[in-house]
């Protein structure tokens, strides 16, 4: 299904930043849930949970990774636990991918 045409404006009221994954575990009774702690280069590191456990055996293997995450979302609660942001990836019945950056790419700059 399409979505709606947004306007240059509405786009850029998105704030979409890189950060770096400096932790990852599996949320207490979840196969689907990880709590991601992530880099922003702000004054602490945001907690970020994700449903995307079930492409990852080992949720360490994200740590040191820098990707792209929707920043400016409203926080929801997951779990009892607080999310800010969300991390974006790509994915369909054969293949998964986060959107990820360069090992260089500077952590907390803004992708326009």
């Amino acid at each position: 299904m399409e979505q709606p045409r947004i306007t240059i404006d509405q786009f850029h009221q998105l704030e979409i930043k890189i950060g770096e994954i400096i932790s990852a575990e599996k949320v207490a009774d979840s196969d689907k849930l990880l709590r991601l702690e992530v880099n922003f280069n702000e004054e602490k590191p945001r907690q970020i949970v994700s449903g995307i456990a079930t492409y990852f055996s080992e949720p360490s293997m994200l740590v040191g990774k820098k990707c792209a995450f929707a920043t400016n979302l409203e926080p929801r609660t997951i779990r009892g636990l607080e999310s800010n942001g969300m991390i974006l990836a790509v994915s369909d019945d054969a293949a998964f991918s986060l959107l990820e950056t360069q090992p260089n790419t500077t952590v907390g700059l803004r992708v326009k």
